[in-house]
């Protein structure tokens, strides 16, 4: 994966995000389904930032930025802020 594809992936997921508020702010609200969407969509990005970290991390190192992993949402979740 190179970082023209996470910022891809960060792209659709912030769209998806965004669809789902608009339609929330129609007076429908969000149901069940769509609030724990949005829960997941708020993981899967703060995984692919820490990703696009990750790799900008190894590239200032002089490492290869192709071997960084996603961490799980479980680690990256736990960070302080």
């Amino acid at each position: 994966m190179i970082d023209g594809d996470i910022f891809g992936r960060i792209n659709a997921l912030s769209d998806e995000e965004e669809r789902l508020w608009e339609h929330a702010g129609d007076g429908h609200g969000l149901t069940a389904d769509e609030h724990d969407r949005l829960a997941t969509i708020k993981v899967e990005l703060d995984r692919c930032y820490d990703l696009l970290h990750q790799r900008d991390a190894r590239r200032s190192a002089g490492l290869d930025p192709r071997e960084a992993q996603p961490r799980p949402e479980d680690v990256v979740e736990s960070y302080e802020q």
